[in-house]
């Protein structure tokens, strides 16, 4: 199996495992042969230096190999048939740096612990920045203490923190998750909250501001950031109009340390207006997106997820959440601007 080594970031911790196949074998060289074999061209574009540049690859490397990450839902099929270790093991392998769990089993492989987990992710040079789940304070100190040992600086919810669209019920769930954020700072961590489409649309009550703005003006930012899934946000515009998405990462980029990097293709007979794709092969206009934070590189962590990546793939490749990953990975790493 290639390894694809980032000998420029050193930000990167590397493996114990990787150590050990560094020293027995220091004389073998990966070459571009390799690398394409593996990713294909684009990959071996973003590798190798082009003689003429394109737009893909001339400029500033646009989200840094070490802040390059992954949602585990992406590859959650994987993680069930073949156990986490497998799965960090070829993450790692691919290049990403950084992981995002979303939750803490694999299914039918059998039970693992968190400090197992940890060891898998120190044992591949992975670190965890945030995870997914359901927070509440009931469960608060349980899941701070499960975040802490895995030593990711965020914790977060890929839910909507409140339902329907009464402004009141999103401006109580802030001051609750504000008062968890308070016990979540106290243990040196950050929560998060993550968005899909609804959160961009009117209040029910207050039809003039958006729950997302809501949201924004409650949530007290340095208790509780923003989790841009950018994807999302654009079908939020498709349905709600009247608002870029860039717009409230530039208004304040220190509130937004994440972004999911989920990619759509534009589909006028599909209600959301754009249907999930793996990243690179869709329309979001990402290079001009990320070029408006390019003074900000490197501060902020790129999180590449594919809902429907076990299902769905680019002809002629066979469906593989991996397989999606490593060509993703591949775009996400050539952008620059």
């Amino acid at each position: 199996m290639t390894h694809h080594h980032h000998p420029t970031v050193s930000a990167k911790p590397m493996s114990r495992r990787n150590l050990l196949k560094t020293i027995a074998a220091s004389s073998v060289a990966v070459g571009a042969g390799a690398l394409l074999a593996h990713t294909g061209a684009a990959a071996a574009a973003a590798a190798a230096a082009p003689a003429t540049p394109s737009p893909l690859t001339a400029g500033t490397r646009l989200v840094p190999t070490n802040r390059v990450g992954i949602q585990m839902f992406t590859v959650r099929d994987k993680v069930a048939s073949e156990g986490f270790r497998a799965v960090l093991e070829e993450l790692a392998d691919i290049g990403y740096s950084e992981i995002e769990f979303a939750g803490y089993t694999q299914g039918d492989v059998g039970p693992i612990t968190v400090p197992e987990l940890r060891g898998l992710l120190d044992d591949n040079g992975l670190r965890a920045v945030g995870s997914h789940v359901t927070l509440t304070p009931d469960n608060i100190d349980a899941q701070i203490a499960d975040a802490t040992a895995l030593g990711m600086p965020f914790l977060g919810q890929g839910g909507p923190i409140a339902q329907g669209t009464a402004k009141a019920d999103w401006q109580r769930a802030a001051q609750t998750w504000n008062e968890m954020g308070q016990k979540a700072k106290a243990a040196g961590l950050t929560l998060y909250i993550h968005n899909h489409a609804g959160e961009f649309a009117y209040a029910s009550d207050d039809p003039k501001t958006r729950i997302y703005d809501v949201l924004w003006n409650e949530l007290d930012p340095s208790l509780v950031v923003f989790e841009l899934d950018v994807y999302w946000a654009y079908v939020g515009q498709h349905l709600h109009g009247g608002f870029e998405p860039i717009d409230y990462v530039t208004a304040d980029p220190r509130r937004f340390p994440m972004l999911h990097l989920k990619d759509g293709r534009l589909n006028p007979d599909s209600d959301n207006g754009l249907d999930i794709i793996e990243f690179g092969a869709g329309d979001i206009p990402y290079q001009s997106f990320l070029a408006q934070l390019k003074r900000d590189r490197g501060q902020r962590f790129g999180l590449y997820e594919q809902d429907n990546a076990s299902n769905v793939a680019e002809p002629p490749h066979p469906a593989n959440s991996l397989g999606n990953a490593r060509r993703s990975y591949a775009q996400i790493a050539a952008l620059r601007g």
